[in-house]
């Protein structure tokens, strides 16, 4: 089952990033730079961190991910032998995974505090925004957010923690199954929809 997130090496790192992301609270595009975005999402997400179930997760999710451009990633090779029609439940499922493990996980990592602390130039590629995070426990991360332009808002594409770019985990996760699974992506369709 997909639920061994335990086989990821930093584990917590992704718990921390979970914690810190899936709160974001609901919340129209505005016309902001990416630091003025990622601060607004940060400050929402403190608030909404506190009632984290896996609906308000999955909710969050969906407004805030780049769902396609991470879900594709996350495929890698196996992404062009997954029919496209079958696309959204997958990337329903991947949602729900995410939402399913922010619920569980999330509330060992209470972020205290999230301030933006600097924004790169910005290309096609995105814009990098660093943050700290300060957790009720009183440890602090400084945490680098890939900020995608989405129509006239933004998307998250990914963060880094701890040095390490959390889709990479995600990458490793739904292709390792895939490839223990005949190099069928839809048996990973299958187990997301669970």
């Amino acid at each position: 089952m997909l639920w061994a997130f335990s086989r990821i090496r930093s584990a917590g790192c992704l718990a921390i990033l979970v914690a810190c992301f899936a709160a974001i609270s609901a919340g129209g595009a505005r016309a902001e730079s990416p630091a003025v975005y990622m601060q607004r999402v940060q400050n929402e997400l403190i608030v909404a961190q506190k009632s984290g179930g896996v609906a308000q997760f999955a909710q969050v999710l969906r407004q805030h991910m780049d769902v396609p451009g991470i879900g594709l990633t996350a495929l890698g090779p196996h992404a062009r032998t997954l029919p496209k029609d079958e696309r959204p439940a997958y990337y329903n499922g991947m949602i729900n995974f995410i939402a399913k493990y922010a619920a569980k996980e999330g509330p060992k990592y209470m972020v205290r505090s999230a301030v933006v602390t600097g924004q790169g130039p910005g290309d096609a590629g995105g814009t990098n925004v660093d943050s700290r995070i300060t957790l009720m426990t009183g440890e602090s991360y400084d945490i680098r957010w890939l900020v995608m332009k989405s129509g006239s808002g933004y998307k998250v594409r990914d963060a880094q923690v701890v040095g390490f770019w959390m889709t990479s985990f995600l990458d490793d996760l739904f292709q390792n199954y895939i490839t223990e699974n005949g190099n069928n992506p839809r048996a990973l369709v299958l187990a997301l929809s669970r």
